[in-house]
């Protein structure tokens, strides 16, 4: 079973975001968010809803289960650490 992680959402979204050499303003902008917003979750200030995590999947041209997947990939490797 994998525990929730809030600290694995932020790096998720911010390398796939820079994989696709997008901007934080660009990339808000395609997720209808602001940028303040993005850059909080970004750095896990705020925790994304999932509304929000399903518009980043969408503006990563990704559905939402693939984000979620990637963002459990990084949870575990967190707890193996």
């Amino acid at each position: 079973m994998i525990e929730y992680d809030r600290d694995a959402i932020g790096p998720v979204i911010r390398r796939e975001r820079k994989n696709r050499s997008l901007s934080q303003e660009v990339f808000s902008g395609l997720a209808g968010m602001a940028r303040s917003h993005l850059s909080m979750i970004e750095t896990g200030e705020k925790q994304a809803n999932f509304e929000t995590l399903w518009r980043i999947a969408n503006a990563l041209g990704l559905p939402p289960h693939e984000l979620v997947f990637m963002i459990e990939c990084e949870a575990k490797k967190k707890q193996k650490m």
